[in-house]
């Protein structure tokens, strides 16, 4: 049996300390979703002043990075060049703002961001990701 690599608490934690630096240094309030490999949320975040609809927003984000293996703008894009089968994908969420956390390949969580322009999302969501 292999043993697969995990996300830990205190990676979630790296992980959406680097988000909000980001956040914070372009003034953006946001809401910082972490799941786990099962997408169980480990971590969430809501800056003052962030909308209340966006922490549902990026935990679904979050999720959709992590069940479909890719980020959430791959699938904004298949539909907005007319692939509008995947507005039917059940559990997902095609805003960008959300990515997978790979280790070695292997995918052991997600980050979603929500809270500014889906584009501002996924830098903040792409500075996470670099912490890991």
């Amino acid at each position: 049996m292999r043993t697969l690599p995990q996300l830990e608490l205190a990676d979630a934690r790296r992980v959406a300390a680097a988000a909000r630096a980001r956040a914070e240094a372009e003034g953006w309030a946001v809401v910082i979703a972490i799941v786990d490999e099962g997408g169980h949320l480990m971590f969430l975040e809501r800056a003052d002043a962030t909308q209340k609809g966006s922490v549902r927003v990026a935990q679904e984000k979050a999720r959709t990075a992590l069940l479909f293996k890719r980020p959430t703008k791959a699938l904004e894009d298949a539909i907005a060049s007319g692939k509008l089968q995947m507005l039917d994908l059940p559990g997902a969420t095609p805003i960008e703002g959300g990515l997978p956390l790979l280790v070695d390949g292997h995918p052991v969580g997600a980050i979603g961001v929500s809270g500014v322009l889906s584009s501002q999302d996924g830098q903040i969501a792409a500075a996470g990701v670099a912490a890991l």
